[in-house]
């Protein structure tokens, strides 16, 4: 149980407010979304990420712990956010997850190539998403060691 106890940042990143409504209310159901954020598309993730702009206050916006990142979406789409976000060392340690209703064989491996560290295709069902939740919280928040954030950044 290495996080276990220790409050993690989210970032979901999602276009769709239905998506983005599903996921959180997946999270919630098993008592995962106690600091989530929700950005809708690449720019504005960026922005969060450097504290930019309406996030300019990094008490308020702080270093996610974990990303949730969807592909398709407008101005900046996933794959460019991903690609900025892992070029610069500050952002890099930052665990990735491609959750994207996307299943091209593509997608996949680009994201991987540009540093993703997991692929999901977003269930279809509400269930199976409370579903898949609760194994990513399991995964990300309760055995795997997270590294922890830096001061500054």
């Amino acid at each position: 149980m290495k996080n276990q106890g220790k409050p993690i940042t989210i970032l979901l990143v999602d276009d769709d407010a239905d998506d983005r409504m599903l996921v959180t209310n997946g999270l919630s159901e098993h008592r995962l979304a106690n600091l989530l954020y929700c950005v809708e598309d690449g720019e504005e993730m960026m922005d969060y990420l450097y504290n930019r702009g309406k996030f300019a206050d990094a008490t308020a916006y702080p270093r996610p712990g974990l990303i949730l990142l969807d592909l398709n979406m407008p101005r900046k789409d996933g794959r460019e956010a991903l690609m900025e976000m892992k070029s610069d060392p500050a952002l890099r340690q930052i665990p990735v997850i491609v959750l994207t209703t996307s299943k091209a064989e593509e997608d996949v491996f680009r994201s991987y190539d540009l540093g993703a560290n997991s692929f999901i295709t977003k269930p279809v069902t509400f269930g199976a998403l409370v579903d898949l939740m609760k194994v990513l919280g399991r995964y990300w928040f309760e055995i795997v060691e997270l590294p922890s954030v830096r001061a500054g950044n």
